[in-house]
């Protein structure tokens, strides 16, 4: 215990030399000079803090004087003759809308009638629902591919598979023939010989089909004709 005292003593008698010796070592101007530094620091805080005051201040009366955000919401509707359940209507529509054209709910002229019924509604000018309604869904339905994968024609009186395969509205290449002749094997059995009121399925062309029958088409060359002399 006696130990322990002594040892407070001499950590006393340390701290009173070293405080001595700072003192010693600091002038009186500098001293006052330092004082006068935290002074004009204490000042220019002081500023600070009272601009810092008037401009929470300004902020709170500011803040008194703005509307909510329902209030804003409301008066947005209001321009185009909404109410916020005609908005949320309007929204469920949207979303519905959305997930059809995404899934390519057919027929695609539904789909597209469904959204110029939309695009038409004045609640369609609202930010939230602009873009999306008159931009995005317009471009996926532009992107849909409404080419069925297989349509049927009824044989006429005069015709052959070449000119089925050139009609425009199937393939337009009479090379093409082939496709339709595998497609209705069980019905053609000489591709020479095909009859009134057959009913043949005409299949969609794949990419790779469409460019070998239309290299065919750009590399046949007729047979001469000879003339009689």
């Amino acid at each position: 215990m006696k130990f322990k005292q002594k040892l407070a003593v001499v950590l006393m008698l340390l701290l009173a030399l070293s405080v001595n010796l700072f003192a010693q070592e600091i002038t009186e101007e500098e001293w006052q000079a330092e004082m006068n530094n935290l002074t004009a620091q204490r000042t220019a805080l002081t500023k600070e803090l009272d601009l810092l005051k008037t401009q929470i201040a300004e902020l709170k009366e500011t803040n008194a004087s703005l509307q909510s955000y329902e209030d804003c919401q409301n008066d947005l509707y209001a321009l185009v003759g909404a109410t916020k359940q005609d908005v949320i209507d309007f929204r469920t529509l949207v979303n519905d809308l959305q997930v059809k054209i995404s899934k390519q709910q057919k027929p695609k002229s539904d789909r597209q009638a469904e959204l110029d019924n939309l695009k038409s509604s004045k609640i369609s000018a609202l930010p939230e629902f602009y873009d999306k309604v008159h931009n995005q869904m317009q471009r996926q339905l532009d992107a849909w591919d409404d080419t069925p994968d297989e349509i049927l024609y009824t044989v006429v009186r005069g015709d052959n598979l070449w000119n089925i395969a050139k009609k425009p509205q199937h393939y337009g290449n009479g090379f093409a023939w082939p496709k339709i002749y595998n497609a209705n094997r069980d019905q053609i059995k000489d591709p020479d010989l095909i009859y009134p009121k057959q009913v043949f399925k005409i299949p969609s062309l794949t990419e790779e089909e469409k460019a070998k029958y239309n290299k065919i088409r750009a590399n046949y060359k007729p047979a001469p004709t000879t003339q009689a002399n």
